[in-house]
């Protein structure tokens, strides 16, 4: 059984945690009864966050009663003191619990420190002296707020995009944290579907003992898969290597990771799933893709304001009206016949 000790936190958990944001869409029964077998199966790290719904609350069910055999990570995207205090409030009442483990920032634009003026590292301090959570954290999308996060000292965990089809900035990122002792938590491991192994991308990660990937999970035939790792972890062949080397061509350049903060469009385009249509048809084709309703948001991305916003929030400082327009006409090309996936 391999495991990971997240930086000075001293929280040591299997190399296997569990990414809670795919329950909002199930039900409650069905998220109950797979939480409660990934803790049976040794999975003791669950990372789950406001913005998700009702996954605390599913998540909080699940966990009610075996609290001490884990540890719970969530997180706030509130802007002010204010809103980080409503935001653990209900956070905790949704978990049933009197602390969560690791709090964490989400996703902020900037990175909070002292006298930042938004009062949001002083409240984070105030809650670990009061016993409402252990260790703070942070996550991000954005490479400079991670470096300012990891050089200014004040957290001890990074949550970062990271895996095979990462470059070398995010593996700086990786490294910079093993020399701060941080812990780094990998959320995208899977690229949010674009990578279809996942013996493939655990073993990536795997080599690397100071990172934690946590894997978006809702359906059981997904758990048992990464539950299997814990008794035979994949470990990297020449054969996996050749898997990647591949993935990494045809990926290379620049493709839609699906994070979703171009959200919310004006014109009510889905971008994060509209603009990478065409890589999830090859990678993971599925009729689902091709429902009226898929078609129809598709057909949105021919309302396109060109207002750019949405190129501008890109972490990944992608052209997203060029890649929507793109895979737009792809999209079309298949359902013609033209093209067959």
């Amino acid at each position: 059984m391999e495991k990971v000790t997240l930086g000075m936190t001293g929280i040591t958990v299997n190399k296997n945690g569990f990414g809670a944001l795919p329950m909002q869409r199930i039900s409650r029964a069905e998220a109950v009864n797979l939480v409660r077998r990934a803790r049976e199966g040794g999975i003791d790290f669950f990372d789950t966050a406001r913005y998700y719904t009702d996954s605390e609350e599913k998540l909080g069910e699940a966990l009610y009663g075996i609290r001490e055999q884990v540890y719970i990570a969530t997180k706030t995207g509130a802007q002010d003191a204010e809103g980080f205090w409503a935001d653990l409030h209900t956070s905790l009442g949704n978990l049933r619990t009197e602390y969560v483990d690791l709090y964490q920032f989400h996703n902020p634009s900037f990175c909070p420190v002292p006298g930042d003026g938004t009062g949001l590292y002083e409240a984070m301090l105030e809650a670990k002296e009061r016993g409402m959570i252990r260790h703070i954290g942070i996550t991000n999308h954005r490479l400079s707020v991670a470096q300012e996060a990891i050089d200014s000292g004040l957290y001890e965990t990074l949550q970062f995009p990271f895996c095979y089809l990462s470059g070398e900035k995010e593996l700086a990122l990786v490294e910079a944290c093993r020399d701060k002792q941080m812990g780094f938590i990998a959320m995208k491991a899977l690229s949010g579907g674009l990578i279809t192994d996942s013996a493939a991308a655990y073993a990536y990660l795997a080599q690397f003992d100071n990172v934690l990937p946590i894997w978006g999970i809702q359906r059981e035939s997904e758990l048992e898969e990464f539950l299997s790792y814990i008794s035979a972890p994949p470990v990297m062949t020449e054969e996996i290597q050749a898997l990647i080397h591949r993935d990494r061509e045809e990926l290379s350049g620049e493709f839609c990771r699906g994070c979703g903060y171009c959200m919310p469009c004006p014109a009510g385009i889905e971008i994060h799933n509209c603009a990478r249509m065409s890589l999830l048809l090859r990678r993971s084709p599925s009729a689902l893709q091709l429902t009226e309703e898929v078609q129809e948001k598709m057909k949105k991305i021919e309302t396109c304001l060109h207002c750019n916003q949405c190129r501008s929030k890109c972490p990944y400082e992608l052209d997203t009206p060029a890649l929507l327009k793109k895979n737009y006409e792809d999209y079309q090309r298949v359902l013609a016949g033209e093209i067959r996936v």
